[in-house]
Parts: structure tokens; C-alpha cells; sequence
């Protein structure tokens, strides 16, 4: 099983019950942002419902099912910045989804971009990808940003696919790489 993923600035770990109170702390701090996007927010803000939500994340992670999902560590300070999960969506093809937040005092120095590229570089060359997404609201204008700089090609919008938590309907951007973009990029 994984241990860990490693960046420059970052650790990338796995699921434990160690992280579980300071990964609520993380969400209830940074609250007002990722209830903008993220509709399991208001369901996450309780002691229990996070160590729920840890054994999941933990039964998935043993399991490879459904989502392998990661604390991310800053490396000098030991400060938990953040999440970002590598999401399954097909085995068989592979193809996986890239979802992610950050802390909100973390914004803006990089570390989900940093997070992104490390963890795209493990589905492609360990976990063997083909496809590799990143899926965001239409006025998720921080997201979009992450995936244009990892050089995520826009292939389209769903339109009025999802309501965001306020209720508004919403549109979703699908940014991707393929194996082949993946491959020829990192040469």
C-alpha cells in the first residue's frame, strides 16, 4: 500500500485518525470559502461526522475504491494546508478525477498546484491513467486557474449540470490530460 507522495513543499498522505482533528479544525476555519463550491461542508462541521468521514476516506484508501484521498502536509512547518483526492471513476479504462481544497489562510502560494502535478504524475505513471480530470463550477475562477496552469486541456461545459450549495444552478467545466498529453508534457 502507499505510503506517501512527496513534492518540494509538500507531503502527501494517506488517511489516519491522527489527522482527523486538526482536518476538522481545517474545515471549520476555512468554512465561508468551501461552502461556496463544496456541497458536504454543512455536513462536515461536527466532531462525529468527521471521524466518520476519516473511516471512509481510510476503508477507501485500503481498498482502492471510490476516492484515495490525501492530506497535504507542509513539510517545514507540519502545518495540514489542505486535500486533494484522487477520485476512481473507471478502473478498467484507468480514468480518475483530481478534486481538491485548501485551507483558506493557505491560498495563493501555490500548494494545490504543487499538490496536483505530484498527484497527476502518480496516476499516470504508477497507477497507469489514461484520463485524468479536473471537474469545476463554471465561477470556480480559483480552480479553473489551478487546472490551466497544470496544463489541463478545457474539453468542455456541462451546462446547468450541478446547483451549488447557495442553490444557483451551475454549469461544470471538464478539464483533462490523457496518457499521451501527459507523456509528451513531461519530456
Amino acid at each position: 500500500m502507499l505510503d506517501k507522495l512527496e513534492s518540494d513543499r509538500l507531503t502527501l498522505t494517506p488517511p489516519s485518525m491522527d489527522w482527523q482533528n486538526t482536518m476538522l479544525q481545517a474545515v471549520v476555519d476555512s468554512q465561508n470559502t468551501l461552502r461556496q463550491f463544496l456541497p458536504w461542508v454543512p455536513n462536515a462541521l461536527t466532531e462525529q461526522e468527521s471521524i466518520n468521514d476519516m473511516q471512509k476516506a481510510i476503508d477507501n484508501f485500503e481498498r482502492f475504491e471510490n476516492e484515495l484521498r490525501f492530506g497535504l502536509i507542509e513539510k517545514t512547518s507540519g502545518q495540514l494546508v489542505g486535500v486533494i483526492g484522487l477520485v476512481i471513476r473507471d478502473k478498467s479504462v484507468p480514468f480518475f478525477e483530481i478534486g481538491y481544497w485548501l485551507r483558506s489562510s493557505c491560498a495563493g502560494k501555490g500548494y494545490i498546484t504543487e499538490a496536483v502535478t505530484r498527484l497527476e504524475r502518480y496516476a499516470f505513471t504508477e497507477l497507469s491513467a489514461n484520463r485524468v480530470e479536473i471537474r469545476v463550477a463554471e465561477t470556480n475562477l480559483k480552480s479553473q486557474a489551478v487546472a490551466e496552469r497544470c496544463q489541463y486541456l478545457l474539453e468542455g461545459m456541462l451546462v446547468n449540470e450541478c446547483r451549488l450549495p447557495s442553490g444557483a444552478l451551475s454549469n461544470t467545466l471538464i478539464y483533462a490530460k490523457s496518457q499521451q498529453t501527459y507523456s509528451s508534457s513531461s519530456m
